[in-house]
């Protein structure tokens, strides 16, 4: 009797620590590459945010949808895929980040100064 109930526990024990179903890649996923040119144009947008509150962000984000020819929907749903994946949402965020970079060269001494102060900050938390 003790023996099924110890079989029964670690039956339950088992199920309960299955990963769960892995997220399907969308029909149109975008690229790493693409993902992370219109990820490291939406942070720079939202430090121009700064400057200037009286934007219009949703005017914005869909300027930039548009000018990576991308769909709302097709964005959503690539990055729902790339975040069920930590290795590669940080090799994306690590690509946006040196597309900044490039883009704003002060954005790098500000990106090292800060990475210094803090350590090294996960990908997701930059």
């Amino acid at each position: 009797m003790i023996r099924a109930l110890l079989f029964l526990l670690l039956l339950t024990c088992s199920w309960a620590c299955k990963d769960p179903a892995p997220v399907v890649a969308p029909k149109a996923l975008l690229s790493e590459e693409k993902m992370a040119a219109v990820i490291a144009d939406f942070a720079l947008n939202d430090q121009m945010s700064y400057l200037n509150p009286e934007g219009n962000l949703e005017l914005q984000s869909r300027y930039i949808l548009k000018e990576h020819k991308v769909s709302a929907k097709t964005f959503a749903e690539s990055y729902k895929y790339y975040i069920a994946s930590p290795r590669k949402l940080e090799s994306i965020m690590d690509q946006a980040q040196e597309i900044i970079k490039k883009k704003d060269p002060k954005a790098e001494a500000y990106i090292n100064k800060k990475t210094e102060e803090n350590g090294e900050v996960p990908a997701f938390a930059r």
